[in-house]
Order: structure tokens, then sequence, then C-alpha cells
């Protein structure tokens, strides 16, 4: 069975960082990202990483401030988080892609996780 299990949200300053990990089980994935959901917002992608080279890719919006790695030998990616706005406030999500190197679309992933919550206060 493969999971994807999001951790490290949580509530923090304007300014201020998060981490957060994704654990992975069942199956090796082509690239993973990093999605998010504000209120009333769609989905939308945030950084993701090729799996073989580590090859990470960003939104505009979080370009300079995000930084997207993932550990082989672990299964496991993080997203460092730094001097974060109120604008990040949203429910994180991890997702894998067998399918793509490189994908920005939600259709380019095949397994997802739950989510985690951040809330940036302002």
């Amino acid at each position: 069975q493969v999971q994807l299990v999001e951790s490290g949200g949580g509530l923090v300053q304007a300014g201020g960082s998060l981490r957060l990990s994704c654990a992975t089980s069942g199956r090796t994935f082509t690239s993973m990202g990093w999605f998010r959901q504000a209120p009333g917002k769609e989905r939308e992608f945030v950084a993701g990483i090729t799996w073989t080279t580590g090859t990470p890719y960003y939104a505009g919006s979080v370009k300079g401030r995000f930084t997207i790695s993932r550990d082989n030998a672990k299964n496991t990616m993080s997203l460092q988080m730094n001097s974060l706005k109120p604008e990040d406030t949203a429910v994180y999500y991890c997702a894998g892609s067998t399918l793509y190197i490189i994908s920005e679309r939600q259709s380019g992933y095949d397994y997802w996780g739950q989510g985690t919550r951040v809330t940036v206060s302002s």
C-alpha cells in the first residue's frame, strides 16, 4: 500500500519558519511535489523535485523563500519554508508522481497525502 504522510504544519508568525516533511512508503516516485490550498481557493503548485537527481523547481510566489529537498535513503521529502507570509496560510499536500519527471499540474501526480495545515499570523 502506497502512503504519503505529511507532518510539520502549525501556527507561526509572519517572518517565521516551518519545515514540512513527507514520509513515503510502498513505492518509489519519479518526482514529488508540494501543493497548497488556501481557504476558498484552488489547490496550487508550490514546489517539486525530481527524485533521482534532486533537481528542484518552484512557483514564483515561493522562490527564494522555500527550499524543497529529498532523502532517497529515507524516502522522505521536505519543504523548508522561511520568511513566511500570511498569504502562505493553507493546507499543504505532498504528492508523488510515477508519470513525470517534472510537473506543476495536479494531474501529473497520482498519489497524495492527507495534508498538513500551515497558518501564518500577521
